[in-house]
């Protein structure tokens, strides 16, 4: 658990991710990160309440991170961070923040580090030194080349690998609550057989997000609920009152997690 809180704190923690790249965009590069962010957070009691994909265009990365940031406990960016011209993602969250954009000293000897050869450490490559003032590094154990912190906004890599290991090296620096728990019940039954029911069970437990996932299993119609929360029993009792209402009208239930 991530922080000094409590496992049992009350206190809901939210994070945004901003995705940032053309790449995305057009589909030439499929997002791995956001599955690996959300999954990660909530076991850190961080649940991820939003995601939104911009395009390398300063402006509209400034805006995003502007509405986001105000709006959540963390904000983790990914992409943009690289040598190249258009990644211009430190110089957009330095705009956000109205302060100046620096090369930062502890960034470039990890990098003088990383390359030995100082031949080797270009002026594209020493861009990846540029942190905004006032920023702190997020440690990099792939390329060298850090992320940075800066208020509540973390800006990573956008390749998954890197990613991934400067996220779970946030781990000690970030503050979160009780993890949301989940629980399972598939049936096989038409989505539309089983509205009215979720309906009213929805208003019986408030305090459960109950979502209903259609497919088809064996040339049938299948459903699966999810329902989500944070306390145990609750949560059972929820899944319980779902099995029950898919025993009424025929089907037999299966319980996952």
């Amino acid at each position: 658990m991530p922080g000094d809180d409590p496992p049992s704190s009350d206190r809901r923690y939210t994070a945004a991710l901003l995705i940032i790249g053309n790449e995305i965009l057009s589909g030439r590069t499929k997002d791995a990160n956001l599955p690996f962010l959300a999954e990660t957070l909530n076991g850190w009691g961080i649940e991820l309440v939003e995601a939104r994909v911009v395009p390398d265009i300063e402006a509209e990365i400034v805006a995003a991170v502007n509405a986001l940031r105000a709006r959540v406990d963390y904000l983790f960016t990914t992409g943009g961070i690289g040598p190249t011209h258009d990644d211009i993602t430190a110089a957009s969250v330095a705009r956000a923040f109205d302060v100046p954009l620096e090369r930062h000293g502890e960034a470039v000897r990890r990098l003088q580090a990383h390359y030995g050869d100082p031949a080797l450490l270009t002026e594209a490559r020493l861009r990846m030194a540029n942190v905004p003032q006032g920023g702190t590094l997020i440690d990099n154990p792939v390329s060298a080349a850090p992320g940075f912190q800066i208020g509540n906004v973390f800006v990573m890599a956008g390749v998954p690998k890197i990613m991934q290991a400067m996220l779970l090296g946030l781990e000690g620096r970030l503050t979160g609550g009780r993890p949301l728990l989940s629980r399972t019940v598939g049936a096989a039954l038409p989505e539309s057989q089983l509205a009215e029911d979720l309906a009213r069970l929805q208003d019986r437990f408030p305090d459960i997000a109950i979502g209903s996932y259609p497919g088809f299993a064996g040339g049938r119609p299948s459903l699966s609920i999810v329902l989500r929360g944070r306390d145990q029993a609750p949560l059972d009792r929820a899944a319980e009152a779902v099995a029950e209402a898919m025993r009424r009208l025929g089907a037999e239930p299966v319980f996952f997690g």
